[in-house]
């Protein structure tokens, strides 16, 4: 089974920064795209960034500039730097990957379990 998981959460001031990382082990033929998602209290889960296909990048209007994702192959893992935080990115991130498990399965969208970010003063 594939497992993703998630480290680097916690608290900070407004203006801070925090690194967050996403490891994915177990059944691992390749991974089509891997980033993370976020989802605060009452609003719907939102796309933060995301590698596709080893390269192409995808973020979200609001983290754009201040957040930085990137992925180091070898380890199978993805990290996020963001930057000039806000209390508005206050939420619990989720890491997420498309992992194809062998050439005899089909892809399939796994998920962490969340680490919670807060800016707060």
């Amino acid at each position: 089974q594939v497992q993703l998981v998630e480290s680097g959460g916690g608290l900070v001031q407004p203006g801070g920064s925090l690194r967050l990382s996403c490891a994915a082990s177990g059944s691992i033929f390749s991974i089509n795209a891997m980033g993370w998602y976020r989802q605060a209290p009452e609003k719907q889960r939102e796309l933060v960034a995301m590698i596709i296909e080893g390269s192409r990048t995808n973020y979200a209007d609001s983290v754009k500039g201040r957040f930085t994702i990137s992925r180091d192959n070898a380890k199978n893992t993805v990290y996020l730097q963001m930057n000039s935080l806000k209390p508005e990115d206050t939420a619990v991130y989720y890491c997420n990957a498309v992992i194809n498990p062998s050439t005899r399965s089909p892809s399939y969208n796994y998920w962490g379990q969340g680490t919670q970010v807060t800016v707060s003063s």
